[in-house]
């Protein structure tokens, strides 16, 4: 099935990658950039997106897609664009110690974990987030900056996606520009392992593979939404 708008008749439709081997991810529309051969991008449905391949074969596929134009909006995710299969839910918060905390929950109705929102503390400008994973310890991000910047994201081996957002963003600030010098880049951890990093963009690395993307993707929308 062809999701893209404006698409080459002579390029192949952009496949759709199963949710569970998606390891880079963002939110966007954006199925195939601009290039040289290419003056405009080439557009989609808003997705949870993965790159993919490089030059003219550059491509961001679609893992998992939000709920058809049309429809009530909700904290709902899909395996399908039409709507069809549902890949997971948001639940309303609850109160717990203080804190939202949201369920996730499958395409069966079944409870996978949790993302719980902390209100800032008193001196915080902002709140922070946690995710639950059953069987595994509290995944806790990290709000600081990365000290040394993208050197120090290379050393820890981040993907190119992520690297390359966090380089364009510094050398956007060393042109004169509006943006940064650095982007805010974020480590998240579960009991002392590095499971996942994000960015001020939200673009995900996912660094454990036992980690439930679905979580991952309901942090996201309860970020944007």
């Amino acid at each position: 099935m062809v999701f893209g708008k404006n698409k080459h008749v002579d390029e192949l439709p952009v496949p759709v990658v199963p949710w569970a081997d998606a390891w880079e991810f963002a939110i966007g529309d954006e199925e195939r950039p601009a290039t040289g051969g290419r003056k405009r991008p080439v557009l989609g449905v808003r997705a949870f997106r993965v790159p993919h391949g490089g030059g003219m074969q550059r491509v961001h596929a679609p893992c998992a897609f939000f709920p058809p134009q049309g429809t009530a909006s909700d904290l709902r995710l899909y395996e399908d664009v039409e709507g069809r299969s549902l890949l997971c839910s948001v639940d309303g918060p609850e109160e717990v110690d203080g804190a939202r905390r949201y369920a996730v929950r499958d395409g069966q109705g079944q409870v996978v974990g949790a993302v719980r929102r902390i209100p800032p503390l008193k001196h915080a400008l902002k709140p922070t987030w946690r995710i639950e994973q059953p069987g595994h310890a509290e995944i806790v991000s990290s709000a600081e900056w990365a000290k040394g910047g993208v050197t120090e994201m290379v050393q820890k081996g981040a993907g190119k996606f992520l690297l390359g957002a966090v380089q364009a963003v510094a050398d956007m600030g060393s042109e004169g520009g509006d943006q940064p010098a650095k982007s805010r880049v974020l480590e998240w951890k579960a009991d002392g392992e590095l499971v996942l990093t994000s960015d001020a963009q939200h673009r995900f690395l996912v660094r454990a593979g036992w980690l439930d993307r679905r979580l991952v993707f309901a942090y996201a929308v309860l970020l944007t939404s």
